[in-house]
């Protein structure tokens, strides 16, 4: 039987940077491309794929390209390589985000504490279902976020009765906002289908069905463009769930791309663990929405993300573009 440490080189290398495709994106965008060169993945913006409308200065992607990057570190870790991560690497190219050498003994760093995640790779989902209603225990709360402090990041979950108030009347208000604005609208329209062929986007098995008895405080985004929506519409996104804020101290392009690599190792650890998880960005998004966010919550960081946290019925794997479309070899 072939484990993953007796994987050679080679293959190690290759699997790495497959598994880093199946990382989760802003509309399942998939903005990134991996190139294998030797023993080096180096992983770069796709800036095509940027969203214009919701993500003009490139955070989003960045974010999900740090969620890329992680996944190649998990499973190059559970290969039991060695490695030495560069990000950022080439000032005269800003789509060059990453390069990850892989080192055969003596050099680099095996990140052991993060090879067991790699399983999780294969299991995780972005759910827009409704969750139950039991609480997610105190204690793995405190475990998710200590995943995300050990990749450097500010985290905390919203915990004040007063504090998920100002989130939900601030996500509220920003749903609104977004919804309001027809260049939103019709970007969403085009990364949304109901094409079961199509290997990008967000599939409308994915989303819940929209006809008003969604019921939320805290709103689900609404993919649903066509009223295809394969997803019971009672959503009910409640006060009550586990709503963890993930973000930075700084508001810059390395940032954004280690908080990629943060989210990404809560979203393994939440997995693990048998929970899931789902994105509530609108009040992050808008910016009158961000500002009053920060003061609402008295944050000292610049919040990336917040996530709903709870056990659902899961959801298929949504489609990633072929390999031959994202990975090649230098």
């Amino acid at each position: 039987m072939t484990t993953l440490t007796n994987l050679n080189s080679t293959t190690a290398v290759r699997r790495a940077a497959v598994r880093a495709t199946r990382a989760p994106s802003i509309h399942n965008t998939q903005p990134w491309e991996l190139v294998i060169d030797g023993n080096t993945i180096e992983l770069r913006a796709d800036p095509t794929r940027r969203l214009p409308v919701l993500d003009p200065h490139g955070r989003q992607l960045l974010l999900s390209c740090g969620c890329a990057l992680f996944n190649a570190r998990a499973a190059l870790a559970a290969a039991g390589r060695a490695v030495t991560i560069a990000r950022l690497p080439d000032r005269s190219d800003p789509n060059v985000l990453a390069r990850i050498v892989v080192h055969e003994a003596g050099e680099g760093t095996i990140e052991q504490d993060i090879a067991r995640l790699d399983p999780a790779i294969d299991v995780r989902r972005t759910n827009r279902r409704q969750f139950a209603s039991d609480h997610v225990p105190a204690g793995l709360v405190q475990a998710f976020l200590a995943q995300g402090r050990a990749e450097g990041a500010e985290v905390g979950s919203v915990e004040r009765p007063e504090d998920r108030v100002a989130v939900a009347v601030l996500a509220q208000r920003a749903d609104a906002i977004e919804n309001a604005d027809p260049a939103y609208r019709a970007e969403l329209r085009a990364w949304t289908s109901d094409d079961p062929g199509r290997d990008d986007g967000v599939p409308a098995f994915a989303v819940p069905h929209v006809d008003g008895a969604a019921h939320d405080d805290v709103p689900i985004r609404d993919f649903d463009a066509r009223g295809t929506g394969g997803l019971p519409s009672a959503t009910h996104s409640s006060l009550e769930q586990a709503l963890l804020l993930i973000g930075s101290l700084e508001d810059s392009r390395l940032a954004w791309l280690r908080t990629g690599e943060a989210l990404e190792r809560v979203l393994l650890e939440i997995a693990t663990h048998g929970y899931t998880a789902g994105f509530l960005t609108q009040a992050i998004e808008v910016t009158q929405t961000n500002v009053l966010l920060r003061q609402e919550l008295r944050l000292r960081m610049h919040p990336h993300v917040l996530l709903r946290v709870g056990l659902a019925e899961a959801t298929p794997p949504t489609r990633r573009r072929r390999l031959v479309d994202v990975l090649s070899d230098s």
